[in-house]
This record gives structure tokens, sequence and C-alpha cells, in this order.
């Protein structure tokens, strides 16, 4: 039963250019595509109480606060319940942030990226470092509590030094939670098609993560996942559930889903969708064999990773012995306790070649 939603808000005012997300700069759309996005809701949502409901994108801060309000008394939420929006620096105002406090939304993940000026331009960013600090400046007189920032590393022209500038001025700003990405070209993105030029190499990449690491670290934050840190009880509930193999819901264009064992997607084309939001464009339910993989290659994400009892009941089988090879070749870069195996920081750096060996 999902105890999640996902919510896809697919508009951009521009494109960023690392990015391959599904995104539009059609704002004339944003009307149609919210009442479309209610109606998807309400022929597919079953009532469940939820612990999480999450606004991403695209750029979710550009839709009007009581649109986002329509859309949230679509669900069953409480006082407990996580909401979380995505929040570009750059719409960010103080009396934005103040309706987005008062609708419900209880937790903001700002795209900062870096708080490097000339890198924020080499990527397609619109704001600028000062945007960021007055985002979260503003984003706590509105009362929000709940702050994660997102930096990524690797960047053109980035530097380990410039990196660590990056991550001092993070951890200043008194935040509970940063997620770190490394950064990918994707194919379908602006550096896919024109790939920059001074990228790190990934022996440069691996020495951030390890820095970001150590630096976090000693900031008082934990990583409780492979890209994300967070302050004491303040991890991400919505981005748990995903890792965890929990079932949630995903409305919206291009969303995904799970739920009834059946993973689903809907079309990626806006017109489409606005005219008839109601059908999933794919589903496909998972066998057993694909459920276990799942389970194995999300709970090694985790800094927890696998629970040996847990996947022993959940699939009947004796993981151990079944993934003996594997835990033998790998035991330099595994954790091992009494009921459970995780990947040391040395296996996360090599975490895709270990997860293939899982999937056969």
């Amino acid at each position: 039963m999902p105890k999640s939603a996902y919510i896809h808000i697919p508009f951009c005012k521009s494109k960023c250019k690392y990015c391959s997300f599904v995104s539009f700069n059609k704002p004339d759309l944003i009307t149609g595509y919210m009442y479309s996005l209610m109606k998807e809701i309400s022929e597919n949502y079953k009532g469940e109480l939820l612990n999480t409901l999450y606004f991403g994108g695209g750029t979710p801060s550009l839709i009007p606060a009581d649109l986002l309000k329509k859309v949230i008394k679509k669900f069953n939420v409480s006082e407990n319940t996580e909401i979380t929006l995505e929040l570009n620096p750059d719409d960010s105002n103080a009396e934005y942030l103040s309706e987005l406090k008062n609708i419900g939304i209880n937790r903001l993940s700002i795209g900062s990226q870096t708080f490097n000026d000339n890198i924020l331009n080499l990527i397609g960013r619109r704001h600028n470092s000062e945007q960021i600090i007055k985002a979260v400046n503003e984003a706590k007189s509105a009362g929000f509590t709940n702050i994660s920032l997102d930096l990524i590393y690797g960047l053109p022209s980035q530097t380990t030094a410039l990196l660590k500038t990056d991550l001092e001025k993070i951890t200043s700003l008194n935040i509970q939670h940063i997620s770190t990405y490394g950064l990918k070209i994707e194919e379908q993105s602006a550096f896919g098609m024109n790939p920059p030029e001074n990228l790190p190499d990934d022996d440069i990449q691996a020495d951030m993560y390890e820095i970001i690491n150590k630096t976090l670290e000693n900031e008082g934050f934990s990583r409780y996942e492979i890209s994300n840190f967070s302050k004491p009880d303040y991890e991400s509930k919505h981005n748990l559930n995903y890792w965890n193999n929990d079932e949630y819901y995903g409305f919206g264009v291009a969303a995904h889903g799970y739920v009834d064992g059946i993973r689903y997607y809907n079309t990626s084309s806006l017109e489409k969708y606005i005219q008839n939001p109601s059908n999933h464009e794919y589903g496909k339910f998972l066998t057993d064999k694909e459920k276990l993989e799942e389970e194995i290659f999300l709970g090694f994400r985790k800094t927890s990773g696998i629970n040996i009892d847990y996947i022993n009941n959940k699939f009947n089988i004796d993981f151990e012995k079944k993934y003996a090879k594997i835990l033998s070749k790998y035991k330099d870069f595994l954790i091992k306790t009494k009921n459970s195996y995780s990947l040391n920081l040395r296996g996360v750096l090599i975490s895709n070649l270990i997860l293939a060996e899982f999937i056969d």
C-alpha cells in the first residue's frame, strides 16, 4: 500500500546544461496542467494517509501557492506528513515562502548546486551565490526548520579547492540536509550534445567524494545514503521510501510510480498528458527475481545496507549462501555486522561495479 506520492512539475524558465529531465518552458500551460494533474490524482489515489508528499521537477517553485494548495487538498495528509517542495533560489521571496509554509509545505529542497558564480554560469543556472544565501535566510524567516541544499561535484573547471569553499559556505548556513551528486553527462542534455571542457577526471571526482564525506561528518552530518547527508533525525523520509523499495504514487507528466507490484510511468508529452492524464503509458508487473534485485540494489545505497533477516524472510532465501561468491570477492569493500552488509567508502566508489554482479 503506497504511503508516499511524487508530483512532477515539468516547467522551467530555462534548461540547465547538465539536465536531461522532462521539462518545458511553456508557462501558458501551467494552469491547464495543474488541473489535469488533479484529475489524475482523483482517479488513481485511493485515499491512504501519506507519510510523504514530494513536489519535484522541473521547477515546482514556479507554481503559485494557491494551485499547490489545491493539489495538497487532494491527499490525506496529517501534521506528521513530510511535504517537500523543490525551490530554485531565483524564485525565492519572503511572501511566496510564507505562502508555502501556510499551505502545509514543511520541507524545502533548494537547488543550489555550487556557490561559485562562474561555474553557475557555465552550467546554465539562473541564480548566483548571493541568491542561495538569501533563499535560505528567507526560508528560515518564514518558519522552515527542515531545509535541504543540493551540491554537485565534478563540474567544469571545479577543483578540490573550489569544492572545499563550497562546503565551507554550505555548512555555514545551518541547514539540516545536503544532497551531493557527482556530475554525469547525460546524452539528452546540452552537455551531452556539446561536452564541456575542463571536467575533473574520475580520480579527482572520487577525491571530491571523499572530501565531502570527511568535511560533512566533521560538521555533524551523517551519510545515510550514497548521495545524502543529514543532521540527526532529518533524513529525507520521501527518498528513504524509494531506497527501502516501498511503493509510491507518481503523478504528472513523465512521473514514475510503483503500486500493487507494478512499476509504471506516464507519457512524456505535455500536450498528450493534459488531454488525457488518467492512463499510464507503461506498466510492468515485477517478478520475484526483479523484486529481489531491486531490494539489493536499493538497499546497498543506504549506509545501513542490507538487513539479512529481513531479506531472507521476504524472499525466502539464504542471502549469504546465495551470494557467497560476490560477498567474498568484494569483502574488502563491505562492512559486515551480525545481521547486515553495507558498502564502506571504498565500496561506494565502485558501487556500480559491485551492484551489477547481483543482477543476472
